[in-house]
């Protein structure tokens, strides 16, 4: 239960006081409850959509979208633009990209990153409320936080003092490849989804976005496990209502 409740804390901003700090052990454990925590933060926007049943459209869309960044607050969108802007200002260098990443000042390609993405998480859930397919929401987060698990699992961390360095290390590798089989084949069995599109979306995604990673610095750091938890979920919910 604690494992569950530290990954709760760590990928969103629900109240949960933890008597103490987390051992790297349980860190570790942690990450095998990312898909859970997806699953209850899709729950929540799902209850968001049947509350606002019946108003605008376009109201819906936009306060589904603010809860949806307002859950999490802002942290994986923080990192889409921390990559954005590494990718540009580094130029192929490796080490430029790791620095301009820890830079805390946000350039233009931050900025029109953020802009674009939520756009594009703003017109997929017009869609989606348009096209009366409010179960999307549930499985979404699931996805994104399925993709981090995947890439703790199959590509190395590359700041040894960084928080994802304990995530990665001591990451149970077996029962987190049960965890990833477990929740392919929940979506699979899940009536009424376009569980095989978004599966092949997420899948895709996330294997196009790790080979990018270790092209350029090797591995993965936590913007760009935060970066590719948006683009998973942009892609996902965008394949879902094409």
């Amino acid at each position: 239960m604690r494992p569950f409740l530290i990954a709760l804390q760590f990928l969103s901003i629900l109240p949960l006081p933890l008597r103490r700090a987390p051992t790297d052990d349980e860190l570790g454990r942690s990450v095998l409850f990312y898909p859970l925590v997806g699953l209850v933060l899709g729950s929540l926007l799902y209850a968001g959509a049947a509350v606002s049943a019946g108003w605008p459209l376009e109201l819906r869309a936009a306060l589904l979208l603010t809860l949806w960044v307002a859950l999490t607050g802002a942290l994986h969108l923080d990192g889409l633009a921390d990559c954005a802007d590494a990718w540009v200002a580094g130029r192929g260098d490796r080490e430029k990209t790791l620095a301009v990443m820890k830079d805390p000042r946000a350039g233009p390609m931050a900025v029109v990153a953020l802009l674009l993405a939520l756009l594009l998480k703003f017109t997929a859930l017009l869609a989606l409320l348009r096209q009366q397919q409010a179960a999307l929401l549930l499985a979404t987060p699931l996805l994104g936080r399925s993709a981090l698990l995947l890439l703790l699992l199959s590509v190395p961390y590359v700041r040894p003092q960084g928080l994802g360095s304990a995530l990665a290390r001591q990451l149970p590798r077996t029962p987190a490849m049960l965890v990833l089989a477990l929740c392919a084949l929940a979506l699979l069995l899940w009536p009424q989804l376009h569980a095989t599109r978004m599966l092949l979306a997420a899948l895709l995604t996330t294997l196009l976005l790790r080979a990018l990673m270790l092209q350029r610095i090797g591995g993965a750091t936590g913007d760009t496990l935060g970066a590719t938890l948006e683009l998973v979920e942009i892609t996902v919910l965008g394949c879902a209502v094409l």
